[in-house]
């Protein structure tokens, strides 16, 4: 699990959008023509957890998961230190013992398995309730800030599989949304600390790392 909530944090997939208001759309042939749109691009979900807001939910979130963190990181230990001894001694041993050993590795390594989804599943259910509950704050921040400069389209990017295939630069108003969110909170920034993550169990199967900043989620306007 990451502070970042690593890496691996959390992913709002719905495109966001301010239209223009409703009595610009039926103005008459005769007025003056609507200037160009001015779209602008957002990365909402690392512009949640990099307000200081979200960087400290998600560090409380990653003292709250440590012990889980360590006591996965200790069975791992356990299950390979198991493996390398059966490789060790493998052709030393008599096939009852060898089966025994090979019987008590595997079924400890299934448990470390369980108990790594479980806590993977658990961690990133945890950043997803943080994200949308201050995904709901974001959206009326985002919605100010997009008025005030002049946007009338934002398109959310978080999404990999975002329709957006290019993007000027300037277009990016992540930062932007980053600061004002900020300066509207009364919460300072955290202490930086170094980043953890869960050990992945040995031949577990391909998946995301418990990591704050990294669930996936999706936040609707209340």
């Amino acid at each position: 699990m990451a502070s970042h909530i690593n890496t691996r944090v959390l992913i709002l997939t719905a495109a966001l959008s301010l239209g223009v208001s409703a009595a610009r759309a039926q103005a008459p042939a005769t007025a003056t023509p609507a200037t160009e749109s001015k779209v602008g691009i957002v990365s909402i979900q690392d512009a949640i957890a990099n307000t200081n807001e979200g960087k400290k939910e998600l560090d409380a979130l990653q003292q709250k998961y440590s012990p889980r963190q360590a006591a996965l990181q200790a069975q791992n230990d356990e299950v390979e230190n198991l493996k390398k001894q059966l490789q060790a001694q493998g052709d030393k041993l008599s096939e009852e013992e060898r089966a025994n050993r090979v019987r008590v590795a595997s079924e400890k390594q299934k448990a470390l398995q369980r108990n790594y989804e479980d806590f993977q599943n658990e961690v990133q259910q945890a950043e997803q309730e943080i994200l949308n509950r201050l995904g709901k704050k974001m959206l009326t921040v985002l919605e100010k800030y997009a008025k005030d400069n002049g946007y009338s389209v934002v398109m959310d990017v978080s999404n990999p599989q975002t329709p957006v295939l290019f993007a000027n630069p300037a277009s990016n108003m992540t930062k932007g949304l980053i600061d004002a969110y900020n300066a509207g909170s009364p919460v300072t920034p955290p202490a930086v600390k170094p980043a953890a993550s869960a050990p992945r169990p040995s031949g577990a199967a391909a998946s995301h790392p418990p990591a704050t900043g990294a669930a996936t989620a999706t936040t609707k306007k209340p």
